[in-house]
């Protein structure tokens, strides 16, 4: 890839990424589509290539390397169609490793950091709750500590990895009175008594599971409190920056990926005589909706040289998820038109690209809270500081 951003070590990196998907991966992802379950192996097959620790401490066994070796792990997964294994993976990768990485005592990077980056153990965050939605300060879900445990009581939904994984990062009120001043970060472990998971029923994503999760009177040690107790609600909202910006390059990969195909499916396809690239109306759509793919991959990468060099671009993150998620929908949306008929078969691609397609404008923050976000920030002159 000719681009100011990779280096010819990106290149490789890239170049090996396509290998493993396609020889580890991609044999397997109609089987996980139809059963919603991914194999337990491919996760250590992952932490073997060293592909979760890209981002990660060496000290923990991570790779400790510049954020765009995560983009083209994000672009690759994209184009092996199936946003569903994409997002079991960055979810584990980008959400709950990222609370270990920053809020995780020593201890904790040990006990939950340390096999994450192996492969050994899943993860997953809880944030969103069934009457919360986007409304993270809303959160009913409670902590409350007692002597050497805090007890936990509440619900979480539409949690990735939420039934297979093997800890959960699960954000809590610890001090309700407080709202989002009182919320705290904690990590839980899977068998702990208390704790129950219900698989959900998705448009698309098939091959994740998404689960509902329920804490009834859970008891953990006080040691598995992450950061400082009430300080929760600063790491969501510092973290959401990177998850904005994941979802947005996610969405460029896949919009770039549909056209892709569609090109070739167009140059392949005749209609009154000649192929259905040489139409002037279907010409020009490509034309505009490459355009729009492209502007937005450039802007997702400018964003991510700025949170590389650690600036705090939560406004950009947010314009990247709000406008690339967009995107990617139209775009695929046509596409699935170029197709004609083909386009609604279960075995082409673009039925399946456009259910996943749907969840971008939806999962981490709907375009309607980003955009309410965009307007504190450009109209109202708020300002979003990191919280550590």
């Amino acid at each position: 890839m000719n681009s100011m951003y990779f280096t010819e070590e990106h290149n490789l990196f890239r170049e090996s990424i396509q290998n493993f998907l396609k020889k580890e991966v991609v044999p397997h992802i109609e089987k996980w589509e139809k059963t919603g379950t991914i194999d337990r192996f491919i996760w250590k097959k992952f932490g073997d290539m060293g592909f979760f620790g890209i981002s990660y401490p060496e000290a923990y066994g991570g790779l400790n390397l510049d954020l765009f070796y995560a983009v083209i792990l994000l672009e690759e997964l994209q184009k092996i169609n199936s946003g569903g294994f994409a997002a079991a993976i960055w979810a584990h990768v980008y959400l709950s490793m990222t609370h270990l990485n920053k809020e995780g005592s020593h201890d904790i990077k040990q006990r939950y950091l340390a096999p994450s980056i192996s492969g050994d153990k899943i993860g997953c965050l809880c944030i969103t709750e069934p009457f919360g939605g986007s409304d993270v300060a809303g959160m009913r879900t409670t902590a409350v500590k007692e002597g050497a445990f805090y007890i936990i009581n509440g619900s979480k939904t539409f949690i990735t990895n939420g039934v297979y994984s093997d800890y959960l990062v699960v954000a809590a009120k610890t001090n309700p009175e407080l709202g989002n001043k009182g919320i705290s970060i904690f990590v839980v472990d899977r068998d702990t008594k208390g704790l129950s998971a219900t698989k959900l029923d998705k448009l698309g994503w098939r091959a994740s599971d998404t689960g509902e999760i329920a804490f009834d009177n859970i008891k953990i040690p006080v040691s598995n409190l992450m950061g400082e107790e009430n300080k929760g609600f600063g790491y969501i909202m510092q973290h959401f920056a990177l998850e904005r910006l994941v979802m947005g390059v996610n969405a460029h990969a896949r919009a770039e990926y549909a056209l892709e195909y569609t090109l070739q499916y167009m140059s392949e396809r005749e209609a009154f005589g000649k192929t259905i690239n040489k139409f002037q109306a279907l010409r020009h759509t490509i034309a505009d909706l490459y355009t729009d793919m492209e502007i937005c991959k450039e802007f997702n990468y400018t964003v991510a040289y700025r949170l590389n060099k650690n600036e705090y671009v939560v406004k950009e993150a947010t314009m990247s998820k709000l406008k690339s998620t967009k995107m990617a929908d139209e775009v695929i949306y046509q596409c699935l038109q170029f197709l004609g008929g083909y386009g609604y078969m279960e075995n082409y691609p673009m039925a399946r690209l456009l259910r996943d397609s749907r969840l971008g404008p939806i999962g981490g923050g709907t375009s309607e809270i980003l955009r309410e976000i965009l307007a504190r920030i450009i109209i109202d002159k708020k300002e979003y500081k990191p919280a550590t």
